[in-house]
């Protein structure tokens, strides 16, 4: 049992209620509840001073807080971990979500990433929030490899994949390199990629490499390991995400520390690596996973929340991420929802497209 349910177990019927609606009122709203506002709709005839007792025992408890001297509290950042995990009541996809997403796959291009980024582009906009799109590498068996020379200290992996693809790759080159060990590197990479993806031929080269350590040229060998180094290297995740709609997170009612906060978060949100570097953790489980404030490392200093899903492809294997940004005041009923069928979009389309 996680440190939330234990929480919530420790409640009684009245404190949860009280609980549940200061939540609910906050996320709607984003003003401080007060004891007399929760007495007016409450479920059973209660005072107001009865409410405040419970909304004092709940502050005691690190659920809630209160912002300013004034008597209204609001959700601290455990309150709303507890109210996600165990309160949450996550809709339907409403309707008018639906075809709005959908509407970005009315072209039959085969475009997958100006589809992303139109999916990107609907996502912001039905969500009101920052949305990111983790795009999948390219996966596609691998038909060849050459390394070409540029010069003393600079060369070309060249990589030809089985679907016509071809990415190529400038990488330093060990000291001393000649044509043969060139040629002998890539003789030996030939031999083992045929029919593998990228991920696979890692895992094979760098076993191969071990076991046959005697058998090739220590400059192939070394060959082979400075390109494979380039193939996981950190030119790999800034192209891949996809960021729209940071405008959505600014409007005329953001009071000054709301625009400091999303200033904050605007400085993250341009360094695309880090942020493709913390969704790829959601590659982890499947499903949708809502991160609240500080334990989203990446957006801790702008308090934000980040909800975020990933994707798979035909064989059921995870290739990306679909996410929404915004404050920790979202409504995280509408858009789980949405978050998760965007994510189920996008692996379909991967799939029909590849």
């Amino acid at each position: 049992m996680n440190d939330a349910a234990k929480l919530l177990d420790q409640l009684n019927d009245r404190s949860r209620e009280v609980f549940r609606r200061v939540v609910e009122s906050y996320l709607a709203n984003g003003d401080p509840v007060g004891s007399r506002t929760l007495t007016r709709d409450f479920s059973e005839k209660v005072s107001a001073a009865t409410i405040r007792n419970v909304m004092q025992d709940l502050e005691y408890m690190g659920l809630l807080g209160s912002p300013h001297i004034s008597a209204g509290r609001v959700p601290t950042q455990e309150g709303l971990r507890m109210f996600v995990d165990g309160l949450l009541e996550v809709g339907d996809l409403e309707a008018t979500d639906r075809l709005a997403i959908d509407a970005t796959l009315a072209s039959n291009s085969q475009d997958v990433a100006g589809a992303l980024d139109r999916i990107g582009a609907a996502l912001s906009g039905v969500t009101r929030g920052a949305s990111l799109v983790l795009a999948p590498k390219h996966e596609a068996p691998i038909r060849h490899i050459e390394f070409v020379s540029l010069g003393h200290d600079r060369a070309l992996v060249v990589l030809v994949f089985s679907d016509g693809h071809v990415e190529n790759r400038i990488f330093t080159p060990p000291p001393g390199h000649t044509p043969s060990s060139m040629r002998e590197a890539a003789n030996f990479l030939n031999s083992l990629v045929e029919g593998k993806t990228l991920s696979d031929v890692q895992r094979v080269i760098v076993r191969e490499i071990a076991e046959r350590r005697q058998q090739i040229d220590k400059l192939a060998r070394d060959m082979v390991e400075s390109g494979l180094a380039v193939w996981s290297g950190e030119g790999d995740t800034t192209e891949r995400l996809i960021v729209r709609g940071r405008a959505n997170l600014l409007d005329s009612h953001a009071e000054e520390e709301d625009l400091e906060r999303i200033r904050i978060l605007f400085d993250d949100l341009e360094r695309k690596r880090d942020i493709a570097e913390f969704l790829e953790l959601a590659e982890e489980g499947e499903g949708v996973r809502i991160f609240i404030g500080s334990e989203n490392k990446l957006f801790s200093l702008s308090g934000s929340s980040l909800v975020v899903s990933p994707y798979m492809n035909a064989d059921r294997k995870i290739i990306g991420a679909v996410g929404v940004i915004g404050p920790t005041r979202l409504n995280y009923g509408r858009i789980v929802p949405i978050v998760n069928y965007t994510a189920q979009l996008v692996g379909k389309l991967i799939s029909d497209r590849s």
